[in-house]
């Protein structure tokens, strides 16, 4: 076993790989700002520009988990310096880019970079003090949350004061700070499953499998839930993914160990992770929409891209502040007990934000509530998962766990998208979201969060590790030595 880092220097990795979490989550953000005007910036149609969102989400479902196996096999640091590559590269291509194709390029190669967080968590377990862990292990957990609430607000006010292009040439720069504090502050631990092979069937199974599946759910509004090239992708996901789970059970060195990803303990904790994703979308899309909409609706608050974005920013900083408190809930109650807490308080800013939907002050207070719930959360779900898995595939369990989130905020994404276009109301000859479409949005969120924080409360206690073959249970994480 590796001894952990002196504490100055394990400051300086969680400062790292918060920095790195946020970055990632900026980049995700980025063109969020510009979504109306991407058409006529790209030269081309909406349903075209869409795909500057779509490809960073398919390419990040797929390269999430394979990262992270690999960083098991040659290293979190190395694969932390790898994600960083394409990060810059992707957005200088985005910056010089003047049409749809080298855009979406730029955009794919940004999601590539996105494996930077679960790379992180994983690698905390080798280097953090014990005392330290569980507090570290919530903040750079929460820093997807944190960058986004902080990016947004910082790109619509340089999309509305300085060329579209700058926000790029920012976040390249911002992408080469990470990489060289990576290079200079992460240090190198032994890989914990070295001498394993990759599981290349697996990995391309995977994500073939992932592509159709989340390509049906975020495209399926635009062509038609009915249509047959929706039907046929997600009839092409149950094929590919089933064939896909049977490699898995049966090759040497599997991408995903299906069988430790079986056991209760981390299964449940997957399955809270979709619906806690898919609760923390559904506030993401409804509250900005309601503080952006023309106050001659009755409801919408008529605030500018930038206006919202501020209003939105105390909810980053209220994750950053609750993170650490997670982390000491963790510590004297388990993971499991702060993930119950943060899918409670995640409904309950719900259920204030139906209550203030009038005013910009209200949804502030609700994001922040809501922001916290996603804070305490986000921190606990590595902490149950990395007590549960061998220590040899820490970073894949946390990469398939990432993967779980992210499928549920694209389920969210989809099914909250349907209720807004559904519900709608007409006036003065448009079309546009009713404000019982909003509040329904808004019900949905809070009714997933009750149900996440019920099926969290069915994870089981956990069990005394055996040898090396298990890691220490997730309560007690925080009292085991960190292991290379």
């Amino acid at each position: 076993m590796n001894a952990p880092q002196p504490t100055a220097r394990a400051g300086g990795v969680v400062a790292t790989l918060a920095l790195a979490g946020i970055t990632a989550a900026i980049m995700q953000t980025l063109v969020t700002p510009l979504l109306t005007e991407l058409p006529q910036i790209l030269h081309t149609s909406s349903s075209n520009a869409a795909w500057v969102i779509t490809a960073t989400l398919l390419v990040a479902a797929v390269c999430v988990p394979v990262f992270g196996r690999l960083g098991d096999l040659v290293g979190k640091r190395r694969m932390l310096v790898v994600c960083s590559v394409p990060l810059i590269a992707g957005s200088v291509v985005c910056a010089l880019s003047s049409s749809v194709v080298p855009m979406i390029v730029g955009r794919g190669l940004q999601g590539m970079g996105m494996g930077m967080v679960p790379l992180g968590i994983a690698l905390l377990r080798d280097v953090v003090p014990a005392e330290k862990l569980s507090s570290s292990i919530a903040l750079v957990s929460a820093s997807m949350g944190i960058g986004g609430g902080l990016g947004l607000p910082i790109a619509a006010a340089i999309a509305q004061y300085a060329d579209w292009r700058v926000l790029f040439w920012g976040s390249a720069g911002l992408a080469a700070v990470v990489a060289v504090l990576i290079w200079f502050f992460i240090p190198e631990v032994p890989a914990g499953a070295r001498g394993q092979r990759f599981d290349v069937p697996g990995a391309l199974g995977l994500g073939a499998g992932l592509v159709c599946l989340l390509l049906a759910v975020s495209k399926g509004a635009d062509w038609g839930w009915g249509s047959a090239t929706t039907l046929g992708l997600f009839g092409a996901a149950v094929v590919v993914l089933g064939a896909w789970g049977w490699w898995e059970l049966r090759t040497r060195d599997p991408l995903v160990d299906l069988r430790t990803t079986a056991r209760p303990r981390v299964l449940i904790t997957n399955v809270a992770s979709v619906f806690v994703g898919f609760g923390m979308y559904a506030g993401m899309l409804v509250v900005p929409q309601l503080l952006q909409f023309p106050k001659a609706t009755g409801y919408g608050l008529g605030q500018s891209m930038l206006a919202a974005g501020l209003w939105l920013l105390p909810g980053g900083i209220m994750m950053m502040i609750v993170s650490p408190l997670g982390g000491k809930l963790t510590n004297s109650r388990g993971p499991k007990f702060t993930l119950i807490c943060g899918a409670v308080v995640l409904a309950a800013g719900y259920g204030l934000s139906l209550a203030l939907t009038g005013t910009a002050w209200g949804l502030m207070l609700a994001v922040m509530v809501v922001n916290s719930g996603v804070g305490l959360a986000y921190g606990s779900m590595p902490a149950l998962i990395m007590g549960s898995v061998p220590l040899s595939e820490t970073a894949a369990a946390n990469g398939f766990n990432a993967l779980m989130r992210s499928l549920g905020t694209s389920v969210g994404a989809a099914v909250i998208g349907v209720v807004l276009s559904q519900m709608t109301t007409t006036a003065g000859g448009y079309t546009f979201t009713s404000e019982s479409g909003f509040r329904t949005g808004l019900v949905i969120g809070c009714g997933i969060a009750l149900l996440a924080a019920l099926i969290a409360a069915a994870i089981p206690a956990a069990r005394a590790a055996s040898g090396d073959a298990e890691a220490a249970p997730a309560p007690e994480l925080s009292k085991a030595a960190p292991a290379g």
